[in-house]
């Protein structure tokens, strides 16, 4: 995302022929020298002037203040590529900061929508039947498998023997468990469309 503000000196006016990179909603009604170089500027470089683009009562769309307090301008803008313009939600100018200059205190509310990678790895997870292990019977059953499996596992001598050992207490606990629970039978929802439907 390309971002580009600060104080351009630029009055940007209201022109039909400007509206699709700054909008219609300048202060000025004409563009001085400044402002027709910026609009040329965004043209050529795929940009959008989005200080220019929101409806905002005068005293929040101003920017600089001459210092007889009766001259007003918008001549400080922010301005972002075309790819990004919509993730721009406001801008506008704050009357209240306490900046020490004639110049207004100009901020913007961005939103960024990040897209999900579509080579992310899916996983097709097995859910057991856990609830089976209520059962006395299949419980000690399941308990007697378990033990008997693993009693062969003796003493482990180096860091090959732990890995290959662990390796073989995951799968022995994965299969012994599915042979003995079994898996999850997920709910089946029912199609929203069914023939009943479709009759009418």
């Amino acid at each position: 995302m390309k971002i580009l503000l600060g104080d351009f000196n630029a009055k940007v006016g209201r022109k039909n022929t400007f509206e699709p990179t700054v909008g219609n909603e300048s202060l000025h009604q004409d563009s001085n020298d400044n402002g027709v170089r910026i609009v040329n500027f965004d043209t050529s470089k795929d940009l959008f002037v989005k200080s220019t683009m929101f409806p905002h009562r005068d005293i929040h769309k101003y920017t600089w203040t001459s210092p007889d307090e009766k001259t007003h301008n918008q001549i400080d803008h922010i301005l972002i590529d075309r790819r990004w313009h919509s993730s721009k939600l406001d801008v506008r100018s704050f009357r209240g900061a306490d900046c020490d200059i004639d110049h207004y205190l100009v901020f913007a509310k961005f939103r960024e929508c990040l897209a999900v990678s579509k080579t992310a790895q899916k996983f097709d997870w097995e859910r057991l039947n856990l609830r089976k292990l209520n059962e006395l019977e299949v419980r000690k059953e399941y308990e007697i498998e378990i033990t008997n499996r693993f009693s062969a596992l003796g003493n482990l001598s180096n860091d090959e023997e732990i890995n290959r050992a662990w390796e073989n207490i995951k799968e022995n606990i994965k299969t012994l468990a599915k042979e003995s629970l079994g898996l999850h039978e997920s709910k089946q929802h029912k199609p929203w469309c069914d023939e009943e439907c479709i009759g009418f």
